[in-house]
């Protein structure tokens, strides 16, 4: 399998990529309660969104001359955004597998766990849980699997002292506990 492809062509073995290939290197893990948010994401703006848009399009065209109507050239570019959302989630969606959390090690980092840590340069505690791209959010301390704290910490046991990098430099991370 080729881990970087453009298309249907692989750059770096010069073997097209198949359709299942593509699944797998596009395929995206994550809880049952990001995979509904997005289901929930997805309902609102096909079912409550684009009704609006389209009705807002309706009433510009209806306003006569298309080529001079504002309201109907902000509404077509409102219709375009709002489409590429929905394509966007939805192309998500095809690829999400949800994790069964029954299933999931506490003995090394990996997706879904909450991790405890120790800022081994100033002795801050922290506590992360890392997820899944799509449902990273800071403020609930939940970091994507893709950041470099994450990649960092993937695969490691509690004790380790890990070296990530980071915008602002080099942090020692020392790993206190893993929990589900």
């Amino acid at each position: 399998m080729c881990p970087d492809f453009d298309g249907d062509y692989c750059k770096y073995q010069n073997t097209a990529v198949s359709l299942q290939q593509k699944k797998q290197l596009n395929m995206e893990y994550m809880s049952q309660e990001g995979y509904d948010k997005l289901v929930a994401e997805l309902n609102q703006l096909m079912y409550v969104e684009y009704p609006k848009v389209k009705e807002a399009l309706i009433e510009a065209r209806e306003k006569g001359d298309l080529s001079e109507n504002f309201e109907y050239h902000a509404a077509r570019r409102e219709q375009g955004k709002l489409m590429s959302r929905i394509r966007f989630k939805q192309k998500v969606l095809e690829f999400a597998r949800v994790i069964d959390s029954d299933r999931l090690d506490v003995e090394t980092v990996g997706l879904l766990n909450k991790v405890d840590l120790t800022n081994l340069g100033n002795n801050t505690k922290m506590s992360y849980t890392i997820v899944s791209p799509h449902e990273a959010n800071i403020q609930e301390k939940k970091i994507s699997i893709k950041s470099p704290i994450a990649e960092a910490l993937v695969g490691k046991k509690v004790g380790d002292v890990v070296e990530v990098h980071v915008p602002v430099g080099i942090m020692k991370l020392r790993i206190d506990n893993i929990q589900l």
